[in-house]
């Protein structure tokens, strides 16, 4: 129907059902995630529904709140399933000597930098900071190796040996 054919008074335009992003989990895998991870996710859930959704649920008759309710209400929805859905892994206790879920691990490359991954769940993922999901192709590579050890690795500009030199748990 042509817009010339709608009255102005109408709610505004209708919102598309937004389809939540399909989980990066296998169907039966776990959703691990380290302590922190869980926090920073219960607080911008507590955030969301105690500050930003009260004041757009007011302006709701507006369609530009209309329509940040609907995706805040989606992010919403997306927390609570992986909340819901999580595996908190605390960090072993005594000597880091061997990679495991939520370790900070540098590596030396061949030409002498240095890099630091930290393994997390799929929820906590940060590339700025070097926040590998634990399904990685690293995260793989180095889960249970130890200190001193080293690995092939095939990174898109090439494959590297890398060399494990410090394992720390926060």
């Amino acid at each position: 129907m042509s817009k010339a054919f709608t009255r102005e008074d109408d709610d505004g335009p209708d919102i598309p059902e937004m389809i939540a992003p399909a989980s990066p989990l296998a169907p039966g895998a776990k959703n691990y995630i380290t302590p922190e991870g869980a926090q920073k996710l219960r607080d911008e859930l507590q955030r969301l529904v105690e500050v930003m959704r009260p004041g757009l649920v007011e302006a709701r008759a507006d369609p530009d709140a209309k329509r940040q309710l609907a995706r805040l209400d989606q992010r919403i929805t997306q927390l609570e399933e992986s909340l819901q859905s999580a595996e908190i892994v605390r960090p072993p206790g005594g000597r880091a000597d061997v990679v495991r879920f939520g370790a900070c691990v540098t590596v030396r490359e061949s030409n002498g930098s240095e890099t630091s991954y930290r393994i997390v769940g799929v929820d906590e993922i940060d590339t700025d900071e070097n926040r590998v999901s634990w399904m990685s192709p690293i995260a793989k590579a180095l889960l249970n190796r130890k200190r001193g050890e080293r690995i092939r690795f095939k990174f898109p500009s090439g494959e590297e040996t890398l060399e494990i030199i410090e394992i720390s748990y926060e």
